[in-house]
């Protein structure tokens, strides 16, 4: 039996290519370059080796890169990036600014350090803003208002953890490897060996960890329930008369 051959037709022209996002574009563009602003300002104006060894870093790293690149793809049309990346940079970043915020910067924590947070000027403090505020908050708003719903899964959630559990033996084997008295030898109070003793160190990662998980399930179960932004309108033809041309 003879089947006839059938040219082989391009993706593109069987499927319609991604509308161009201008504001999608401009918005990320602006939280990868505040992501990229606190770093560098941190980069000047502090110890290269102490700075990189910081969540908060990591975290704005991944941010400067993933919406930066977001940005780049809805601009040129192409499609957005995976939802498990985009996904565990906000987790990240999320995480980071809860912490700030309701523990380091806040008085009545155990680990609190409002009062070094206090006397930070200038540069340094628009920096501390940058990574602490805008950035979260930046990321968690291209997450809700410029991104479709319903593209993570729930076993997301327990891939996510991988970054903070990388971070986790970072800074533990760092620590280790440091002498007994150099300043910043573990970046976080919470998991200052040296003060708490392995034991209590690990209880808080447990902890941090229940929560990183917590807060992914929570923000799952969101991307499943929140309307999808506006779809931009055809402006080429009208689909009711005639259909797409």
């Amino acid at each position: 039996m003879i089947t006839p051959r059938t040219a082989a037709v391009p993706a593109s022209a069987v499927l319609p290519a991604p509308p161009r996002r201008p504001w999608a574009a401009a918005f990320r563009s602006l939280v990868a370059l505040s992501a990229a602003t606190g770093l560098v300002i941190e980069c000047v104006h502090g110890d290269l080796p102490v700075v990189l060894s910081f969540f908060t870093i990591w975290s704005n790293i991944l941010v400067t890169l993933a919406l930066g690149w977001g940005a780049a793809r809805a601009w040129t049309r192409r499609p957005p990036l995976p939802a498990l990346w985009t996904g565990g940079v906000l987790l990240c970043v999320t995480v980071v600014g809860l912490v700030f915020h309701l523990v380091l910067d806040n008085p009545a924590s155990g680990f609190g350090q409002a009062e070094e947070i206090a006397r930070l000027t200038g540069a340094r403090a628009v920096a501390n803003q940058l990574l602490h505020t805008v950035t979260p908050l930046g990321t968690a708003l291209d997450f809700l208002l410029l991104t479709l719903p319903g593209a993570l899964r729930w076993r997301h959630a327990a891939q996510w953890l991988a970054v903070p559990g990388l971070y986790l033996a970072f800074a533990l084997v760092r620590g280790a490897l440091l002498s007994p008295g150099t300043p910043t030898r573990y970046p976080y109070p919470f998991l200052d060996v040296t003060a708490h003793g392995y034991p209590v160190v690990l209880t808080n990662a447990v902890v941090l960890g229940a929560v990183f998980y917590a807060l992914g399930l929570a923000i799952v179960g969101l991307d499943r329930v929140r309307p999808a932004p506006r779809p931009p309108e055809n402006r080429i033809s009208s689909q009711r008369a005639r259909g797409l041309k």
